[in-house]
């Protein structure tokens, strides 16, 4: 096996259990390897650090497998699914049929997921370099997981951009067993939705916002609801089961809101009975505060960038933005939920963008809880990134 030296800021971090070795200069004196070969980390003194998939095109050119010195096998791959499956038994899934079983690093492998999706597996690779193994991962997976097919999809880094410039949508493909109906009909906490494994970087639910959208329902009977950055309407829907007066949606994309709808008739809820928006979100603001409308609950849940013909939104700076548009529409006293998936933004930092915009808007916020993503999307203590999602209910209080 290839030995390969780190510096000591990577030797530092390895030791302390981060899974990434990020390209720096010791990195670019590395002998020519191959993206996928298991290599060998070692120290400036040569000693043991780490067994990693190599993978050299990438910024993070090794992740790390192993702190101890093992042959990377299907045997370990069937050990470590079998790890994740029995962290799964602390979680409650009753009613459920829509989860992650191996969250990337969390499960203790970097750059790679599995999700299931009742009775269907969708396996996300984030490096290609768990592509030279991806024949051990499918024997395991059967092993350990069986179901009735798997799909693989490829999310790298870059994902925006493929996005923007691809004319294939189809990102994934079935590379085992038979395929899933489309749509496929998922349940989660009772609830049904419409999926598309075949279609699209996103099936059309997201699982790490399961328990959030528990919490919402707690607070909705009654309540006239405005959800910005839709999607396919998962929070509206719970929000409308819950007793909502009224969940208005927005969403740039006309087929997400199709999907939204039909999610509500899924559920045997009069969609007619609530209000569906195909515009702009920043766009939308504007018009409604010149009308004066208001809500006694505001749900926004953008994702980390993304560009329309008439704006463009990213995470950092956007969401002061974004509070500051939302606020004038929120009743005196009603929650604002905001939320974010952005994995280099803190919590902290993502306060900081809650409070500009309430001083731009000249409210206050009283934060009542900050929350994250479901138990199946498992972080370790050495792995701080791994708590990416952040949700924040507040309550809107122009006197603070």
């Amino acid at each position: 096996m290839k030995k390969l030296q780190v510096g000591t800021a990577t030797q530092r971090m390895l030791e302390l259990g981060h899974p990434w070795v990020i390209a720096d200069r010791y990195t670019k004196n590395w002998p020519k390897g191959k993206a996928g070969e298991i290599v060998e980390l070692v120290g400036e003194k040569n000693e043991f650090l780490a067994i990693a998939l190599l993978d050299p095109e990438d910024r993070i050119v090794a992740r790390v497998l192993s702190h101890k010195r093992r042959q990377i096998d299907q045997g370990w791959f069937e050990d470590r699914f079998r790890q994740a499956k029995l962290l799964r038994r602390f979680i409650n899934l009753d009613e459920t049929s829509v989860y992650r079983l191996v969250n990337g690093e969390g499960d203790g492998f970097p750059g790679l997921t599995v999700d299931y999706y009742a009775g269907y597996l969708m396996v996300q690779l984030f490096s290609e370099a768990w592509d030279v193994h991806l024949k051990q991962i499918l024997a395991a997976l059967q092993a350990v997981f069986p179901t009735s097919g798997i799909y693989r999809k490829l999310r790298p880094q870059e994902t925006r951009a493929l996005e923007a410039k691809s004319q294939n949508k189809n990102y994934s493909r079935l590379i085992q067993g038979q395929a899933a109906p489309t749509p496929l009909i998922v349940e989660e906490n009772g609830l049904r939705y419409l999926v598309d494994m075949a279609e699209g970087l996103n099936t059309g639910i997201f699982p790490d916002q399961r328990n959030n959208r528990l919490e919402l329902m707690r607070h909705v009977a009654g309540k006239r609801v405005l959800n910005l950055f839709a999607f396919t309407g998962a929070f509206s829907v719970a929000a409308a089961h819950a007793g909502a007066k009224k969940v208005t949606s927005v969403d740039v994309s006309e087929k997400y809101l199709g999907v939204a709808r039909e999610n509500f008739e899924l559920n045997r809820i009069n969609p007619k009975r609530h209000e569906f928006i195909v515009a702009d979100v920043f766009v939308t603001l504007e018009r409604m505060a010149r009308e004066n409308q208001k809500f006694d609950l505001i749900l926004f849940d953008p994702p980390s960038f993304s560009t329309t013909k008439k704006s463009l939104f990213s995470t950092q700076g956007g969401t002061s933005r974004l509070v500051e548009a939302t606020l004038p529409l929120l009743e005196e006293g009603g929650l604002l939920a905001a939320s974010s998936n952005h994995q280099k933004t803190a919590l902290a930092d993502y306060l900081k963008e809650l409070r500009r915009g309430a001083l731009q808007a000249d409210s206050g916020l009283r934060v009542l809880a900050t929350l994250g993503q479901s138990e199946d999307f498992p972080w370790t203590v050495s792995f701080p990134e791994g708590q990416y999602l952040k949700f924040v209910l507040a309550v809107k209080d122009s006197d603070l």
